[in-house]
């Protein structure tokens, strides 16, 4: 026995129509919408979630609070340690001071603090922010 195109059969089941509720009482479906009358059960908003009885799981999972920022938080490098990392004259970039282990990632962004005095002169600074007390050393 070969199987032809016009002998295949539709499954069984397979020719009902969705049923499309809330158009009309002629559909069979209207007024309650197969939800029955009244009850929490009836009402529109309630989650499929709190009817199924998972209400109890819902309430053991913890809230996710806060923000997160999707800016990358800058890397610190504070003025003593470049004072004992770098000598005169030394560029002074992510590249350099990842090399030196006092950031972990030269592609974050770096930024210089603190109020102690610099003593390495002529430093080449390039692609790092600095705090306004270290802006004013430099100038």
């Amino acid at each position: 026995m070969s199987i032809e195109l016009h002998k295949i059969k539709k499954s069984r089941g397979g020719l009902q129509k969705r049923k499309r509720v809330g158009r009309g009482n002629a559909s069979g479906h209207g007024t309650t919408a197969t939800k029955g009358q009244k009850g929490q059960r009836a009402r529109k908003g309630v989650s499929n979630l709190k009817r199924l009885g998972m209400k109890k799981q819902l309430l053991q999972i913890p809230k996710s609070r806060g923000f997160r920022s999707l800016q990358p938080k800058n890397q610190v490098v504070s003025m003593i340690a470049i004072n004992k990392n770098f000598k005169d004259n030394e560029e002074l970039n992510p590249q350099t001071l990842a090399a030196k282990g006092l950031i972990n990632d030269p592609e974050a962004p770096v930024k210089i603090l603190g109020k102690e005095p610099l003593t390495v002169k002529g430093l080449k600074i390039s692609k790092i922010k600095m705090s306004a007390s270290v802006k004013k050393q430099l100038a």
